[in-house]
C-alpha cells in the first residue's frame, strides 16, 4: 500500500486533522467542517471524505472514552434516528448530489443560524425545551451532510445549540452523535469503493494525529467557561458557513 506522496497534501493535511481532532475533542464543533474542503484543494472531495473517514472513527473513539459520562440522553433519542435516515439517502444520492450542493446547503443552514443569532435567538439565555419534530428535521439533515461530506455539525449545531446544555453535555452528546453516525457509514463508504489501498495507507500516515488532538480538544472544554465556549462556537458556525457558501456558489459557477 503506498500512501500519497505529495507534500502540499500533508501541509494542508495535517492541519485539517489537528482542527478536525479538537472539534471531536467537543472545542469548536464546526471546526471539524475544514477537514474535507482542506483537504479538497489537491485531492478529489470524494478521496478525501475516504481518507478522512478512518482518522474520524479513531478520534470518535478517543473523545468517547473522555465523554463517557457527560451527555444529554434525550437529544441523541431524538437525532439518531432520523440521522440514520439521512445517511441512507445519502448512500443512494451519492450520484446525483455534487460536493458544491451540499456546501451550498450546509452554509446556508449556517449562516441563516448565525443571523438568528445574532438578533438573540440561539444565543437567548433561557434555554429552549426539546422539540423532537425539529430534532428529527436537523438529525435527518445532519446524517445526510455527514454522509456527503462530513458536514453534519451545522445541522446539528442548529438543533442543539438553544438548548444551552453544559459544555461538558453539549460536548459529549456530540461526541455520542457523531461516533454512532461514524460506525454506521463505514458500511456504505466501503460499499461506494472509497477505502482502496493508497486511501487507507494515507489515513494510516494521518493516524497519529488523530487521538492527541481530540484529547487537547477535550482539555480545551474542561477549562473554558459556557459563555465563551458558546461565543467562539457561534463565530466558528458564522465564519465556516462563509467559507462553505462560498464554496459552493463558486463550485456550482
Amino acid at each position: 500500500m503506498t500512501p500519497i506522496a505529495d507534500p502540499l497534501f500533508y501541509a494542508l493535511a495535517v492541519p485539517a486533522v489537528i482542527m478536525v481532532g479538537l472539534a471531536k475533542g467537543g472545542f469548536g464543533g464546526p471546526l471539524s467542517l475544514l477537514g474535507v474542503p482542506m483537504m479538497a484543494l489537491v485531492i478529489p472531495p470524494v478521496q478525501a471524505a475516504g481518507i478522512m473517514l478512518p482518522i474520524l472513527v479513531v478520534m470518535d473513539m478517543a473523545g468517547l472514552v473522555a465523554y463517557r459520562r457527560s451527555f444529554d440522553a434525550t437529544s441523541l433519542k431524538i437525532l439518531l434516528p432520523a440521522a440514520i435516515v439521512g445517511i441512507v439517502l445519502g448512500y443512494f444520492t451519492a450520484a446525483q448530489v455534487s460536493d458544491a450542493h451540499v456546501r451550498l446547503l450546509v452554509g446556508l443552514v449556517a449562516i441563516l443560524f448565525t443571523l438568528d443569532s445574532l438578533r438573540g435567538g440561539a444565543a437567548r439565555s433561557a434555554p429552549r425545551p426539546h422539540r423532537p419534530w425539529a430534532g428529527r428535521f436537523w438529525g435527518m439533515i445532519a446524517g445526510f451532510t455527514s454522509f456527503v461530506s462530513h458536514a453534519g455539525s451545522p445541522p446539528f449545531q442548529i438543533y442543539m445549540l438553544p438548548l444551552r446544555l453544559d459544555p461538558l453535555r453539549f460536548a459529549g452528546t456530540s461526541v455520542l452523535f457523531f461516533t454512532a453516525m461514524n460506525a454506521i457509514k463505514l458500511v456504505p463508504y466501503g460499499l461506494l469503493g472509497q477505502f482502496d489501498a493508497a486511501n487507507l495507507a494515507t489515513s494510516a500516515l494521518l493516524l497519529p494525529l488523530a487521538p492527541l488532538a481530540t484529547l487537547a480538544g477535550v482539555w480545551l472544554v474542561r477549562r473554558t467557561r459556557p459563555a465563551l465556549f458558546y461565543r467562539i462556537t457561534h463565530a466558528a458556525v458564522a465564519v465556516i458557513g462563509c467559507k462553505l457558501l462560498w464554496d459552493g456558489v463558486t463550485g456550482l459557477m
